[in-house]
C-alpha cells in the first residue's frame, strides 16, 4: 500500500496516516488525488474503529458495537453530507470519492481512541483526539473542496451537525450507536 509522490519516494499508509495527523496539507492533497487511496482511507477508518472499539470496551459490548458501527457509519454519512453541503452550498469542486479519502485520512488522530479505556484520563484523551479529528477534518474538506478555510469551517459544523440525525435517532431507538463514539 505505497503510493509514489512528486519526487518519486514511496509514501506507506502509516507515513499518510502521519502526515494526516500532522495536518500536512501535501498528504491531503496526495490522498485526494490518488484514486487507489479510498482503501487505504477505508482501512485508516477500520483502525480506527477498531481502537474506538477498545476504547469503549469499559462500557460493555454495546461500548465496543457502537464504537465500531458510529466509526465507519459516521465516515460514511460525513463523506456524502458533506460532498452536498460542500458542493451545493459552498461552491466546492470534488467527488465524494476525494472525500471519502480526506475524511478517511483525516481520522488518524482516532488511533489514539484506544486510550479510551483508561478511567477518567481516557475520557480527556477522547475529547481531544475528537477536536484533533474535526481540525483534521477541516484540512480535509478545504483540500478536497478546493475552498477558503472559513467555508470549509462552516461546511465541516453544517456537515457535522446534519450527520448526527441519524445517530440521534438510532441512540433514541435504542440502537446504542453515537456520531461520537467514545
Amino acid at each position: 500500500m505505497e503510493y509514489g509522490d512528486t519526487y518519486g519516494a514511496k509514501r506507506s499508509i502509516v507515513d499518510r496516516m502521519r502526515g494526516a495527523a500532522m495536518l500536512d496539507v501535501a498528504t491531503y492533497e496526495e490522498v485526494e488525488n490518488d484514486l487507489t487511496a479510498t482503501g487505504q482511507a477505508g482501512v485508516v477508518v477500520a483502525i480506527v474503529a477498531v481502537c474506538s472499539a477498545i476504547g469503549g470496551a469499559s462500557h460493555g459490548l454495546m461500548g465496543i458495537v457502537g464504537g465500531l458501527i458510529s466509526s465507519l457509519l459516521g465516515w460514511l454519512i460525513w463523506s456524502g453530507v458533506t460532498y452536498f453541503v460542500g458542493t451545493k452550498l459552498f461552491g466546492g469542486t470534488a467527488t465524494w470519492g476525494e472525500l471519502l479519502r480526506t475524511l478517511g485520512f483525516a481520522r488518524s488522530p482516532g488511533v489514539l481512541l484506544i486510550l479510551g479505556i483508561i478511567p477518567l484520563l481516557g475520557r480527556v484523551v477522547s475529547l481531544v483526539v475528537w477536536l484533533w479529528i474535526l481540525a483534521a477534518g477541516i484540512v480535509a474538506i478545504r483540500q478536497a473542496l478546493d475552498i477558503t478555510t472559513g467555508k470549509a469551517v462552516l461546511t465541516a459544523v453544517v456537515s457535522w451537525l446534519a450527520s448526527i440525525i441519524p445517530f440521534m435517532i438510532l441512540g433514541l431507538l435504542g440502537m446504542g450507536v453515537s456520531f461520537i463514539s467514545r
